[in-house]
Order: C-alpha cells, then sequence, then structure tokens
C-alpha cells in the first residue's frame, strides 16, 4: 500500500488488468481504490472462465481479484514494508467497500465470516431487474466493512474470504491451495468459529484437502493448548490446593458417576477428559457398555491413556474405552450417538464466542439424551481463605458464573434446544453462598431424541 497516491498504479494479469487509483490522499484520510478490468470474452476463449460469454465474473469480487490483491498488495498482504516497518502492526481507523459481491448464503454469512473477526458489517442487497424476479432473492450485495485493525490482517482476511463469501474458483484447486490458505489464515483462521465452513468453501469441498487443512490447525491448536497448559500448571496446583481441604474434585466425580448410572445412562462420552480420572471410575462399573474421552490436548491424551493403563487393559475392558483427539468447537460424526455427554470444569476456560460454538456442537449436532455439565459457583469464592478479592480459582478462566448466571445461561439453552434442565449443588453448600460447584443435568423428553 506505499505507493505514490499521485500516480495511476497499473499491472497485467493473465486475465485482465489491474489497476490501483487514489481517490483521496490528505492528511487524515487516504482512499486506495483496486479496480480489475475483466473481458469475458477473453475468459472463455483462454480457458480461464468455463463458462458463457455473458457472466457476472466482470462486475464482482471472486477470485480474480485476490489473485490481482496479491500481485498489487503483495508486500502489504505478507506484513512487510521496509520504509515504514513500523506502520506493518500499528491499528488504523479503516473503512473497506467491495462494490460488488455474490454471497452464497445472503446476507447472514457476510455476518457469520466477518462479524467474529471484529468488523462492522454494512451487508446492502443488490436487486436483480424486475424481469428476473422469478429467480428469488438477488445474491449480490454492497459490502462495507469497519474495524480498527492492521491492513495486513485486513487484506488477509479479505484474500480468503471474498472466494468463500463467492463459493467458486476460477483455477485449479490442488495441494497448494491449502498452505496458501493457511498462511494467509494464520493467527485468525483457527479461532474463526465458522473454519470449518471457511476450510470447506475455500478448498471447494474435497475431502482429502479439507482434512489436510483442518487437521494442520488443530495441530497447531494443540500446540498452543500445550503451550498454554504448561504456563498454567503451577495454577493448577493452586486450585487443586485451594480446594483440597473438601476434596471438591473428588466429589465432582463421584457425583457425575452417580448421576449416570441413576440416568440409566449405557454410551458416555467425556468431552474435556484431562488425565482420565472420570472415565477410570466409569470403567470400574460394567453397567457401562461404551465410554469415549475425548480431549484437544494429545499430552492429556497420553496422560489418561498411562493412567488407564491402556496397553495391560484386559481385552473385554479395552473394548469399552476410546480415547480420542479433537474440538469441542467444531462439528464431528464421532460425537453423535451417545446417551450422554459430560463436561466437568470446561465451560469456564472458554471465551464466550467458543462457548456458542460449543452449545451448537453439543446440544444441536451432537445431541445426546442426557448431558452434565459443572462450573465453579463464584458466589462461593470468597470462603476460600487464600483466595485474594476478585481473584478467580484458576488463572486459564475465562468467567466464572454465579448461581443465576449459570442458572440463566442453562435455562436459555435448554430452551434452545429442546432439553429440560435440573440443577445439583456440588459439594458442601453454605446458607448464604451455595456449593462451591453447580452442576445441570440436561434431559430430553421422551421422544425427544435424534
Amino acid at each position: 500500500m506505499h505507493k505514490n497516491p499521485a500516480n495511476l498504479h497499473s499491472a497485467e494479469l493473465p486475465f485482465g488488468k489491474a489497476y490501483v487509483f487514489y481517490s483521496n490522499a490528505a492528511e487524515r484520510r487516504c482512499t486506495a481504490c483496486l479496480l480489475l478490468e475483466l473481458d469475458p470474452v477473453d475468459l472463455v476463449r483462454g480457458g480461464q472462465q468455463l463458462e458463457e460469454y455473458v457472466n457476472d465474473r466482470p462486475y464482482v469480487a471472486s477470485s480474480y481479484l485476490t489473485v490481482a490483491m496479491g500481485r498489487i498488495f503483495g508486500t502489504a498482504l505478507a506484513g512487510n514494508c521496509q520504509k515504514r516497518p513500523e506502520l506493518v502492526d500499528t491499528k488504523l481507523p479503516l473503512e473497506i467497500t467491495v462494490e460488488v459481491i455474490r454471497a452464497r448464503g445472503g446476507a447472514d454469512i457476510l455476518h457469520k465470516l466477518f462479524d467474529p473477526l471484529g468488523y462492522h458489517v454494512g451487508a446492502m442487497p443488490i436487486p436483480l431487474d424486475e424481469k428476473f424476479a422469478d429467480w428469488g432473492a438477488s445474491p449480490y450485495f454492497r459490502l462495507t466493512l469497519g474495524a480498527h485493525t492492521t491492513i495486513h490482517d485486513v487484506l488477509s482476511h479479505l484474500y480468503v474470504l471474498l472466494p468463500v463469501l463467492d463459493d467458486e474458483k476460477h483455477y485449479y484447486i490442488g495441494d497448494a491451495e491449502v498452505d496458501k490458505l493457511l498462511r494467509r489464515g494464520e493467527g485468525w483462521l483457527g479461532n474463526h468459529p465458522h473454519r470449518e465452513l471457511i476450510v470447506q468453501r475455500y478448498l471447494k469441498r474435497k475431502p482429502s484437502l479439507i482434512d489436510r487443512a483442518l487437521t494442520r490447525l488443530l495441530d497447531e491448536e494443540n500446540a498452543a493448548v500445550d503451550a498454554r497448559e504448561s504456563k498454567t500448571e503451577q495454577a493448577a496446583l493452586a486450585e487443586k490446593d485451594l480446594e483440597r481441604p473438601m476434596t471438591l474434585h473428588t466429589q465432582r466425580l463421584n457425583q457425575v458417576a452417580a448421576k449416570l448410572k441413576a440416568l440409566e445412562a449405557k454410551s458416555i462420552l467425556d468431552l474435556g477428559c484431562g488425565e482420565g480420572k472420570l472415565l477410570r471410575r466409569l470403567l470400574a462399573d460394567r453397567t457401562f457398555e461404551r465410554i469415549v474421552g475425548m480431549d484437544v490436548s494429545h499430552r492429556s491424551l497420553e496422560a489418561a491413556a498411562s493412567r488407564l493403563r491402556l496397553d495391560r487393559l484386559p481385552e473385554r475392558h479395552r473394548k469399552r474405552l476410546e480415547l480420542i483427539q479433537g474440538s469441542l468447537l467444531y462439528r464431528d460424526k464421532r460425537l453423535s450417538g451417545f446417551d450422554a455427554a459430560v463436561l466437568i470444569e470446561v465451560i469456564e476456560h472458554l471465551d464466550p464466542p467458543r462457548l456458542l460454538a460449543l452449545e451448537r456442537v453439543l446440544f444441536e449436532l451432537a445431541r445426546p439424551r442426557h448431558i452434565i455439565i459443572t462450573t465453579p459457583n463464584r458466589e462461593y469464592n470468597v470462603l476460600f481463605p487464600t483466595l485474594p478479592p476478585g481473584r478467580m480459582r484458576h488463572n486459564d478462566h475465562r468467567f466464572e458464573w454465579t448461581r443465576a448466571e449459570f442458572s440463566a445461561w442453562a435455562e436459555n439453552t435448554a430452551a434452545r434446544f429442546g432439553y429440560q434442565v435440573v440443577f445439583e449443588p456440588v459439594g458442601p453448600v453454605d446458607s448464604q453462598h451455595g456449593a462451591p460447584s453447580q452442576m445441570a443435568v440436561f434431559s430430553l423428553p421422551i421422544g425427544g431424541a435424534e
């Protein structure tokens, strides 16, 4: 973007010509325009476009535009600026306008993709001519984005998401596209709540490429989790020391195991199973016929395998137990078909946007007959003599709810997804502050399981 605003800049491309000009270049405001000129006849004759001569490619933002961005704004897209390197990471009040974008999924998908990235999104529909009214709603929009961010981030987001919105690409999709996607999505794609949709569309729904991209993203997430775990091990030990006088963790595990048995659940999914302490209790009771523990951390799963002595278990027990690596935030067919799912002290480690993703994955997509969730009761924290006022029990907790807050969330979630919910205290109950932990048991009404 570091160009002379007084000049007209241009570049020849295999499918046309790109121009950059500055309609405004004042001290406090600068507007750079990228114009891509395509000839639909040349596209068809040259094999760049496999459609008819009359098509929308010259008029909409598509993969042609992203190729032009890579050519014209290549250094900015890579996060480089030799003359002004200090500006690369400087956040600026930016406004972006894409005059015409074909959004397969309407205005909703524009918000789905850009809202989580911190943009203020404006989507103005561009109506079709009245003679085409029977075609249905127009897929074309004028997209405006506003954010306080870096130019590098804006260009990276647009580079990936414009062809995702258009749901089309003009070139062959091969192995190199996976590397390109992960390179341009570094730092934000792995945390996006709709990353699976982005990956599927960007890679044109090619299963082998999608699996490779999602696996690499998950590996990156695991590395981040492992790094975070190493930093918070002391905090975890401090939390155990804090609660040791009441053996609260043991009470949680015993109470959850007893509740699963009372619900007559035969197949159990322990989400965020950690080192497998609940799994060990369930494995000792033969009424639980299928037990699956899932965690995002490879290291935790290895510790669980060691604790459970998987390599030395009798065959009849080994067949009942499975450890799988995966994320709670993305649809996973392996999570379907269970009588009950358990999340013990898990949700408080998630940021609110990720909690929304978990709700959909668990309550809508996996949809077990019963779901048991425990979480700390913040009101009880004042009774821990070694916990400073206002501090949470663990450095990695994103929140700790009061009983009223947990009840409101659970009742709203149950109503949204067709569950019923009841609550139980976990641990000794104080007359004023309640119990140290709280448990919600969600159940589908008879005939509500899918």
